[in-house]
């Protein structure tokens, strides 16, 4: 249909919920259902496994500290690992020179961190990530683990076991999550996926990204 193709084109510009409102005659509630599903489709076009030498890390996304009520920043004072934040956390792993994974987790110790990169990576692969405990004892699950002190501001090693792609990817969702001015808890992991698939896909061009939208969303 002609309004799908227009809408899959002016998402993929980035254009905001008004600005297409204005461009098609379409109610709100039918555009946000229908940018659900888009966002609902990126989710699922991520890479199945990754090999070679990736990258893993953490990272913390939600509103600014400063706007936090007191109570909330007394809590996060308890807090072991935020590390001493009650930001929701977000777990990524990223392939050197190529494409990211990113999910939302519930905590940040081994037992959340370790099977996903289970799941994702093949065994056998690098793994680099910093000293936290959480990935303590991957190397006996088969990977080869390079660890990076980042405690001392230590990006790199200088032997090329570093997690600067990550750091690049974690900068560049949260620019966009900001831009978006508050998003709610539970379309955070929606969001979380478009900003994915956006990465993924940013050395395509704005066709190619409009065809590969489409491709996965009649998948």
């Amino acid at each position: 249909p002609i309004n799908l193709l227009t809408m899959v084109i002016l998402f993929v510009l980035a254009h905001s919920t008004n600005m297409i409102l204005e461009r098609i005659r379409i109610t709100k509630y039918k555009l946000l259902k229908t940018l659900l599903a888009f966002r609902l489709a990126m989710t699922k076009d991520v890479p199945p496994i990754f090999e070679g030498i990736v990258e893993v890390d953490e990272t913390y996304v939600g509103g600014q500290w400063k706007n936090k009520r007191l109570e909330t920043r007394r809590i996060a004072a308890k807090s072991k690992r935020g590390r001493g934040t009650t930001k929701q956390p977000v777990f990524g792993i990223l392939c050197r020179g190529g494409q990211v994974f990113a999910e939302l987790i519930d905590n940040v110790e081994a037992e959340d961190l370790q099977p996903i990169i289970e799941q994702k990576v093949k065994r056998g692969s690098v793994v680099c990530s910093d000293t936290w405990r959480g990935y303590t004892g991957i190397a006996a699950k088969g990977y080869v683990h390079r660890m990076v002190e980042h405690g001392k501001n230590e990006y790199s090693d200088q032997k090329g076991n570093h997690i600067n792609g990550l750091e690049g990817f974690w900068g560049y969702l949260k620019r966009k999550l900001s831009a978006k001015g508050g998003i709610r808890r539970k379309m955070l992991h929606l969001y979380l996926g478009e900003y994915v698939w956006r990465y993924n896909h940013r050395n395509q061009s704005f066709k190619q990204q409009e065809r590969s939208l489409l491709t996965t969303l009649f998948k």
